[in-house]
């Protein structure tokens, strides 16, 4: 007792963290009761919920019924949206001679390269369809057939690009497919499609990358899915004031013919004209420059980039 009062400070703050201790011990015990009895809770719950899962549907009629007419509307939804894709979906894939598909590799590039030159739009210098690896050499017989597929799609994609006259393909990317790779195609479970991708980077207007889309979207034999699309304009800077150049309207006619008394004549308010004093008609104003009003209105060229997904549709499946 002489310690506790020679150093009553000490024994009050000890004193003090002991209890505090004790309270903290009591509340956090009871938070853990409280934890444990609600875990028990949700743990019961949720093995009871898992176990009605698994039980089998109980046989009343009605019960039965509702089942049946729920797989049958799965199954008839099911089969429509396969018969919907039947257009799209290539009759049979066969491979054909490695001459075969070189002689319509050549002919496709020629006629895709004719199409743009027409319409007057750029082309990359080793511009091939996305198969230059077969420039120097040759395809393998066993992958003619899907290579000869893509090939025909490709080749309706370019020809729609050089009717949209953009002013230039800048690139045309078609990633090697596993085939080309030596390794065999194994579908994902349940898929209904094969997608193959492209890349496709162009300059034009805005006018020929709307028409481009919108004739992407109107095909009926090749089902196109636009993955992602990048645009940014060519010119980067806004256009400013100093850039505003419109061309000097000249005059048609005699300006002053308008006003008898800058022509030369004395009129005296409220007679008529002198005869010699004809009316002339008004100067034209010619019209003034676009190029301003061009970049203004958002006129100017922008580059695209595309990733597309050419689909390839599968056998379609039977519902058990």
């Amino acid at each position: 007792m002489s310690w506790i009062k020679e150093n009553k400070f000490i024994a009050s703050l000890g004193g003090g963290t002991l209890l505090g201790a004790i309270v903290l011990l009591f509340v956090a015990s009871q938070g853990s009761k409280k934890y444990a009895t609600a875990k028990e809770t949700f743990d019961s719950a949720y093995d009871e919920a898992s176990r009605f899962e698994k039980l089998a549907l109980y046989p009343k009629a009605p019960n039965r019924d509702a089942k049946t007419t729920a797989l049958e509307l799965y199954k008839k939804s099911v089969d429509n949206l396969q018969a919907a894709f039947e257009p799209f979906r290539p009759k049979d894939i066969k491979n054909i001679t490695i001459q075969e598909f070189t002689n319509n590799l050549l002919g496709a590039n020629a006629e895709v390269k004719k199409a743009f030159e027409t319409s007057n739009v750029a082309l990359p210098e080793a511009f091939f369809l996305g198969f230059e690896r077969y420039t120097n050499t040759q395809a393998s017989s066993n992958n003619t057939g899907i290579l000869g597929y893509q090939l025909n799609s490709i080749k309706t994609l370019m020809l729609l690009l050089a009717k949209a006259k953009p002013q230039g393909l800048l690139n045309l990317y078609r990633p090697a497919l596993p085939e080309e790779q030596n390794q065999p195609y194994t579908p994902a479970a349940n898929s209904a499609a094969r997608a193959l991708p492209l890349e496709i980077t162009f300059v034009g207007t805005e006018k020929s990358v709307r028409e481009f889309l919108s004739s992407i979207s109107k095909q009926d034999q090749q089902f196109i899915v636009v993955r992602s699309i990048r645009l940014s304009n060519v010119k980067k800077d806004p256009p400013r004031a100093a850039d505003a150049k419109f061309e000097t309207a000249p005059v048609t006619g005699d300006a002053n013919a308008l006003d008898p008394a800058a022509a030369g004549a004395f009129v005296i308010p409220g007679e008529a004209v002198p005869a010699d004093v004809t009316a002339a008609a008004p100067a034209t104003p010619a019209p003034s420059s676009n190029r301003t009003l061009y970049q203004v209105l958002g006129n100017e060229e922008i580059q695209v980039f595309l990733r597309l997904d050419l689909l390839q549709f599968l056998p379609a499946k039977k519902l058990p």
